[in-house]
């Protein structure tokens, strides 16, 4: 399922809370903050049905020990996605009490 995870099921989600669910089983409020592709990551000769590289960044809306692992989370159209790589992120230059996330997609 992760293959078919495009930049295109996260932009609706822009801006709005998201349950971001942990590998401890517990689930974690979120905010999707963005969406960006990156279509010069793609590899040299990939077939042009390869999606494009694209990065999913968010915020957490509580206070989290959180640091990374393999969490799930619930897209329009295709439902629960587990298996989802999502790494934190330094606050550099943001508020030092948030907890800040990434998942990257190649």
């Amino acid at each position: 399922m992760l293959d078919r995870l495009a930049a295109a099921h996260f932009t609706p989600l822009l801006a709005q809370p998201q349950q971001l669910m942990l590998p401890d089983g517990s689930t974690l409020p979120v905010r999707i903050d963005g969406v960006s592709e990156s279509p010069q990551s793609r590899l040299p000769g990939a077939a042009a049905e390869r999606r494009t590289p694209f990065t999913v960044t968010l915020t957490a809306l509580e206070p989290t020990a959180f640091t990374d692992g393999l969490c799930a989370i619930d897209l329009p159209e295709l439902g629960r996605v587990e298996g989802i790589y999502v790494g934190r992120l330094a606050a550099l230059g943001r508020d030092q009490a948030g907890a800040y996330f990434q998942i990257n997609f190649n």
